[in-house]
């Protein structure tokens, strides 16, 4: 009688979708590229007269964090699109994961969380945008289904490798992309499922909302960023900052192929106003096949993105606009409806995550840790700090190399150059409680000098200990004398 009464428990929850969720639930992450962690209506509604544009709506987003838990200090550790989505898939840093500018794919024999997956039973699929290896769009190891691209894609009618077939897809990127993770979804699939979902949008090169949102926002205010005008030597700024305000890069630049900004403001929002869309349909479809509940979804971004803070258009920086990211978590057998987490969370901590919440080997030598803890809410012992690091492109000889460390209040940035000689850039301190903004250089003010030698220390103490430490940085005639003349 016992073990009827068990095998009749086990139907009826197998009957409700919830059986074994806990230990084996399908994956869904979604990844845009270059989302402000800002550009959510939760976020915007939450910071009230200081919210840059209160009128932008993302239902579908904000219901996510309604339902789920929504993280708000997340951070990139390169805020570049190749070596972040590097670190998201690995868990490691740069330095030792190897792709530290946009053209370098990721190692084949690299361990990542979908591999991981795969190895422990689950299905795999890579749909949209993968961005590591330029003129590459070969099926990359761990999925078992794949359609990406080369390169950056185009925002209409774009050429996908479907599982090897190449076709230009007709339609706006967005959409297109949506319907085939939709599709694959509906697939009938005999064991759990990851899907990773990659949207170009809200990237430039140029910036192209979908017809519907192109005008939508003409009539709101766009008002610039408080810290715009942030980028002087006067304010301490370091003089690249300034120097790279007529470029691909700056304020004074082609503003990703918009000129206006106004209408660079518009198009941008205009283009996550179509991925709240693509959030929308996805929650529809994995709710009319029963799979909602069953089902870790992970919203986030590889980097930020700087639509005028500090005179910049662009990402790269240890700025808080350039390194902070939007993430939201939706599962509820561990994320609670409507928490949010303030711990800092890391690009790094999103593959030892989803392998520890789905009961599969950990990653060897991953520099991230999961946040499973922090959804049950213990946060004992977790970071207090971190490090960043970007490297110069000779491509992009817009921004030097960057070393940086944060902690809950405080950050200091460090521009070493590649060769070893004495740092010719200004070094920065920021007092983030006090001036959440950076629009106040400390580094020279007498009073802060012991915290400029203790975030010093620490600085080096984090890098030493992720092994970054001798650092290896490249050399480039380029940024000897602090950076070209344009």
């Amino acid at each position: 009688m016992i073990r009827i009464a068990v095998l009749v428990t086990v139907a009826i929850l197998a009957a409700s979708g919830h059986a074994m969720t806990a230990e084996r639930p399908n994956v869904l992450v979604i990844l845009t590229d270059d989302m402000r962690w800002d550009a959510m209506g939760v976020v915007q509604k939450e910071q009230g007269k200081a919210a840059l544009f209160p009128w932008f709506k993302t239902p579908n987003l904000d219901r996510l964090a309604s339902e789920g838990t929504r993280f708000t200090n997340v951070f990139c550790t390169t805020s570049l699109c190749s070596p972040s989505r590097a670190s998201f898939l690995s868990g490691q840093y740069a330095h030792r994961h190897k792709v530290l500018n946009n053209f370098t794919d990721f190692p084949n024999d690299l361990p990542s969380y979908p591999a991981g997956l795969r190895a422990a039973g689950y299905e795999t699929a890579y749909i949209g945008k993968w961005h590591m290896g330029e003129d590459d769009d070969r099926k990359r190891p761990g999925f078992d289904f794949w359609m990406s691209h080369k390169g950056q894609g185009n925002y209409f009618d774009t050429e996908f490798n479907v599982d090897g077939t190449r076709k230009v897809v007709k339609g706006y990127y967005t959409t297109v992309v949506t319907d085939a993770a939709t599709d694959w979804i509906n697939r009938k699939h005999e064991k759990p499922w990851l899907l990773v979902l990659g949207h170009k949008a809200p990237h430039g090169g140029p910036i192209v909302p979908e017809p519907k949102y192109e005008k939508a926002f003409d009539s709101e205010t766009i008002t610039k960023p408080a810290n715009a005008e942030a980028y002087t030597t006067a304010s301490g700024k370091p003089a690249w900052l300034k120097e790279s305000l007529p470029t691909w890069h700056g304020l004074g630049g082609p503003l990703y192929g918009q000129k206006d900004y106004n209408k660079f403001v518009r198009a941008y929002l205009g283009t996550i106003a179509s991925v709240d869309d693509s959030v929308g349909r996805l929650y529809q479809t994995l709710k009319d096949a029963g799979q909602l509940d069953n089902t870790l979804i992970v919203f986030t971004t590889d980097n930020g993105f700087a639509i005028g803070d500090h005179g910049r258009v662009d990402k790269r920086t240890a700025y808080e606009e350039s390194i902070r990211l939007p993430m939201l978590v939706r599962y509820p057998p561990l994320a609670k409806a409507g928490a949010m987490v303030n711990e800092m969370a890391l690009s790094l901590d999103l593959a030892p995550t989803i392998l520890d919440i789905c009961g599969a080997k950990p990653l060897p030598n991953a520099d991230g840790r999961s946040w499973k803890p922090l959804l049950e809410g213990k946060a004992a012992g977790w970071r207090s700090a971190f490090f960043y690091q970007y490297n110069y492109e000779a491509q992009f000889p817009y921004t030097p190399n960057v070393r940086a460390v944060r902690t809950a209040d405080w950050k200091y940035i460090h521009y070493p150059h590649g060769d070893g000689t004495p740092d010719r850039h200004t070094t920065e301190l920021y007092n983030l409680k006090d001036d959440p903004l950076e629009t106040k250089n400390l580094v020279a003010d007498p009073a802060y000098a012991a915290q400029k030698r203790e975030l010093a220390v620490l600085l080096e103490k984090l890098m030493k200990d992720h092994g970054a430490l001798p650092d290896k940085m490249p050399i480039d005639e380029g940024i000897k004398n602090v950076l070209p003349k344009f």
